[in-house]
């Protein structure tokens, strides 16, 4: 009968913790999925002049950082009281790590809105068809790498991971063209800085989808993947 009753509570056990583990999972899709949508918007608010689409991106910010130290404190909590093992370990560690990576995604989103706000305000330049390639590669990585969350894919990790060079590729293109502008007319100087801001905003978000591109990677196989891409080319 002991050994019965100690079984049952071992199942319950386990239990608790998988849906423990479930939730922190689903508040991370939750946080991912509002960066995601963060960023979108504001290269759409860029893209259409759009201000009032700038100021709800600006506003979600707060939700993010809520999310975020609500996932960190779960988080530390389970490491505390389950003191986890193999891959649930490593899940709840990168978790606290991926919440930062999000968080930063949000705060770079929340730039580009800003100065999506003021570029309103004066006559569009010819760079800034530049920038939706920059952001439609920069997207594409942040939405791939939350489905390879939530599918533990790393295969479909790594493949974001290989991506970043190409952003880094049009990001220098991209800035060689406004320093032109800049040089030929002193006069685009403040707005081809504004866009150069921008620029390197995705640029940077994409640098931390290729973080938790690696996390990702790390929690399913325990390996990491942070090494120069010609060692792994």
């Amino acid at each position: 009968m002991a050994k019965q009753t100690e079984a049952l509570e071992h199942q319950h056990i386990v239990r608790a913790f998988d849906e423990e583990l479930s939730r922190l999972t689903g508040a991370i899709v939750e946080m991912g999925g509002l960066a995601e949508r963060q960023v979108a918007d504001a290269v759409r608010a860029l893209a259409e002049r759009d201000v009032e689409l700038a100021a709800k991106v600006i506003e979600t910010d707060r939700r993010i950082d809520d999310l975020e130290e609500s996932i960190d404190q779960d988080a530390i909590k389970l490491l505390a009281l389950r003191q986890p093992m193999a891959i649930d370990l490593r899940m709840i560690a990168m978790t606290l790590k991926i919440t930062n990576d999000l968080e930063r995604m949000s705060d770079y989103a929340v730039s580009i809105a800003k100065r999506s706000q003021r570029l309103s305000e004066h006559p569009e330049l010819r760079p800034i068809q530049q920038l939706p390639r920059i952001s439609q590669s920069c997207l594409s990585m942040v939405k791939d790498v939350l489905d390879a969350y939530v599918e533990r894919d790393a295969d479909k990790a790594n493949a974001v991971w290989h991506r970043d060079s190409e952003v880094d590729e049009l990001y220098t293109s991209l800035f060689r063209e406004l320093v032109t502008y800049m040089l030929e007319d002193p006069r685009t100087i403040s707005l081809c800085i504004d866009l150069l801001f921008i620029a390197k905003n995705l640029e940077r978000i994409a640098d931390h989808a290729t973080n938790i591109a690696e996390k990702i990677v790390f929690i399913i196989h325990g390996t990491q993947i942070n090494r120069p891409r010609h060692e792994v080319e």
